[in-house]
C-alpha cells in the first residue's frame, strides 16, 4: 500500500519564473524511483525502455514512444523495465489545463517527441524570453491535443475485489478461473464481477486481460522473447498476446520493440 505522506522530490528543479522545467536521466534496468510527488504537473517520456508507474489508484505501463501524465501532488513510484532513457517536462500547475487531474498514458507524436527532446536541452523555459515563450506555447498546444492510450490498470477499492487484484498483481500468470479466486476474496463470483464493474469501470475479464498485456510488455522490455513473455504473463498462446498487443498499440510486439 502506498503511503499517504512523502517528501516532495525534485521540487527545487524549477523556480517561480519558469513555466516548464526539464530533466534528462538514463536509468538501468530494474531501477526503482521510490514513492514521491512533485509540486508541478509532469509529462514523463521514455525514448527507450518501458516504465511502470504506480499510485494508490492503479498502475500505468508506459512503453517507448508513449508518455505518462502525472498531475502535481500525486504520490507515485516508477520502475524501469530494460534500460530507460527518461526525458521529463515539469509544468507549472494548471499550465496544461486540458489534461486530466489523474494519471494517464498518452501517445507521443513525432512532433511532440522532438519538442520534448529539444526542450530537455535547457533546464528552464520561461515566457519572459520570446523564443522560449513560443516554444512553451507550441508544447502546450501539442500536449493538450494528445490522445490517451488504454495502458492503465485501476485498483478496485472494495477490500474483497482488491484482495483478488493484489493476488493477480503478484502473479499475473495465475490461471485459476474467477470462481476459484473468489475464495481469496470471501465473496461469490457474481459479487466480485459486480464490484470490479462498479469500482474500476470494466469487467473482471477485461481487467485481467489488461494486467497480462502490461506484464508481457515489461518482459519484452527486459529482453524476453515474445513466446516467453506471452506464457509468463498468462496467455494461453503467443498469438493471443500478439492479437491483444496489435489491438492496443497498432503493431506487433516484434516490430514495436525492434523499433526501440
Amino acid at each position: 500500500m502506498l503511503q499517504k505522506r512523502q517528501t516532495a522530490i525534485f521540487d527545487c528543479l524549477g523556480d517561480s519564473h519558469s513555466q516548464i522545467t526539464t530533466l534528462t536521466h538514463d536509468y538501468a534496468a530494474g531501477r526503482v524511483i521510490p514513492l514521491h510527488f512533485h509540486d508541478r504537473d509532469q509529462l514523463v517520456y521514455a525514448s527507450r525502455g518501458v516504465m511502470t508507474v504506480r499510485t494508490s489508484d492503479g498502475t500505468w505501463v508506459v512503453p517507448t514512444y508513449r508518455a505518462v501524465w502525472i498531475p502535481a501532488t500525486v504520490h507515485h513510484t516508477i520502475t524501469m523495465s530494460g534500460t530507460v532513457a527518461m526525458r521529463t517536462l515539469y509544468f507549472k500547475p494548471r499550465l496544461a489545463k486540458a489534461l486530466p487531474r489523474d494519471c494517464c498514458v498518452v501517445n507521443v507524436s513525432p512532433l511532440l517527441k522532438e519538442l520534448i527532446l529539444h526542450a530537455c536541452a535547457f533546464a528552464f523555459l520561461r515566457k519572459t524570453i520570446p523564443w522560449q515563450r513560443h516554444l512553451i506555447e507550441v508544447i502546450i498546444d501539442q500536449v493538450e491535443t494528445i490522445q490517451m492510450v488504454p495502458l492503465q490498470l485501476p485498483n478496485p477499492t472494495d477490500p474483497r475485489a482488491l484482495r483478488i487484484a493484489q493476488a493477480l498483481l503478484t502473479d499475473p500468470s495465475e490461471s485459476r478461473p474467477l470462481r476459484q479466486l473468489c475464495k481469496v476474496a470471501g465473496a461469490g463470483k457474481r459479487t466480485v464481477e459486480r464490484l470490479f464493474q462498479e469500482d474500476v469501470g470494466i469487467t473482471f475479464g477485461k481487467w485481467r486481460q489488461q494486467l497480462r498485456l502490461m506484464r508481457a510488455m515489461q518482459l519484452l522490455a527486459e529482453g524476453k522473447k515474445v513466446t516467453h513473455a506471452a506464457f509468463e504473463a498468462g496467455y494461453s498462446t503467443p498469438s493471443a498476446f500478439i492479437s491483444m498487443f496489435r489491438k492496443t498499440l497498432g503493431t506487433t510486439p516484434a516490430v514495436y520493440f525492434r523499433a526501440d
